[in-house]
């Protein structure tokens, strides 16, 4: 592992660090909501707030990216995201918390994550050779789930039990430690342009032209956010079915997200060794549609341990799919450009989310939550048979010689 390099390093501990502040938040903001209403539309409403910016400011953001040092950028956005939490935290404690609160600091949360995940994703070329790129983002998306899953949701839910500011407080700390990690990592230089001086429109515009132009990345873009909008109907409904479907304590959640805890770090440290057995194609394939099984299964049962299994499944599919997918995009994109074209990218697939989650809650409000599951896994399903054509379509581009041979600019690595 060392052959990655100590920059690379100080880039994981920083997102260590974010990503288990973050963990501890993806359950206490849900719980806190709960609290405050069981109305599914309003629960579900806080995910489409926190991903309502990538559809609104994913585009500018990622123009930001390419014309600032990257660490700045993310060392900014992590500030903002605990000067947000901590006033939400002074808020709970005197008593004056409200559903409306919580929306403003989601969405408060969600622009400054536009800007923190383009620039960290955009920083990763930056600071290994391309040829690790696969061990990297598998290293990355293991801790992300180790620190989001394993370890942040649980002690977010366990914290939540013992006082319900506790953990918001401590997931703004934790932000503001990765802020200041983040500025260690050295040798590290702002984005080469070429040509002379350009307006961000005329940024936003490049980006959006190139990833229009890539037809594989632009068919696989739309196959994404059709994944991913289906995908969030669950995720604006999890903490109702685990509480009325499962019938579990408002303490046990962050145990049952540990289960997709386990399965997303199993899954993103064997995605390498994965995608080489199979090849890219068969294994971006296999992992949609093992997920989309599984979420359809999860609609069948009131079992909080085979819930838990599924859930789990559910994850090592979706992370399989994450790895590769992230590595595939910057392969593929300049690296000068890549915070544009990441914009773009985000902008159709995270904006999808914010539509996916009220969808979730409308079903759910409709037809009950089970069936929100239900409906999932089957439009899954049919999206892993679109994507398994359009890749077989486009196989010969996806091999690792094609790929090492991509007429991108690549970032030279920089002694630390």
């Amino acid at each position: 592992m060392s052959r990655l390099g100590p920059r690379f390093w100080r880039l994981y501990a920083s997102s260590a660090t974010s990503n288990l502040a973050d963990g501890i938040g993806r359950t206490a903001l849900p719980l806190l909501a709960a609290s405050y209403t069981r109305d599914p539309v309003l629960v579900s409403g806080l995910a489409s707030f926190a991903f309502l910016p990538w559809l609104l400011f994913a585009l500018v953001s990622g123009a930001v990216v390419d014309r600032v040092d990257r660490r700045y950028a993310m060392s900014a956005a992590n500030a903002v995201r605990a000067l947000s939490l901590g006033v939400l935290a002074v808020l709970v404690m005197t008593g004056e918390g409200s559903v409306l609160a919580l929306y403003v600091v989601a969405f408060l949360l969600g622009t400054a994550e536009t800007i923190y995940d383009s620039a960290t994703r955009a920083l990763l070329p930056q600071v290994i050779e391309r040829r690790h790129m696969d061990k990297a983002n598998s290293l990355l998306t293991a801790e992300e789930s180790l620190g989001q899953q394993f370890i942040g949701s649980p002690l977010g839910s366990a914290l939540f039990a013992l006082a319900v500011a506790l953990p918001i407080a401590l997931n703004s700390i934790g932000f503001a430690v990765a802020a200041l990690l983040i500025l260690t990592v050295r040798g590290v230089q702002r984005p080469q342009r070429t040509g002379g001086p350009t307006t961000v429109r005329a940024d936003v515009a490049e980006g959006v032209r190139w990833l229009w132009n890539h037809r594989l990345l632009r068919g696989f873009t739309l196959v994404s956010a059709a994944t991913c909008l289906t995908n969030s109907m669950i995720n604006g409904v999890l903490v109702l079915y685990v509480l009325e479907v499962l019938h579990l304590q408002s303490s046990r959640f962050g145990f049952f997200v540990l289960s997709a805890g386990v399965g997303a770090l199993l899954g993103g440290l064997a995605t390498p060794l994965v995608g080489k057995l199979l090849g890219r194609v068969r294994a971006l394939t296999l992992g949609a549609a093992v997920s989309a099984a599984a979420i359809g299964l999860m609609g069948f049962v009131d079992n909080g341990w085979v819930a838990a299994a599924l859930s789990a499944v559910m994850a090592a599919g979706v992370m399989v799919w994450n790895v590769l997918t992230m590595s595939l995009r910057q392969l593929l994109i300049p690296e000068h450009m890549f915070g544009r074209v990441q914009g773009a990218y985000r902008t159709l697939v995270w904006g999808a989310i914010p539509l996916g989650a009220l969808a979730g809650g409308v079903v759910a409000d409709l037809l009950g939550v089970s069936a929100v599951f239900l409906v999932s896994g089957a439009v899954l399903l049919v999206l892993a048979g679109v994507l398994w054509l359009l890749l077989r379509a486009h196989a010969a581009e996806l091999t690792d010689e094609a790929l090492a041979g991509e007429d991108a600019d690549e970032a030279v690595a920089v002694p630390a």
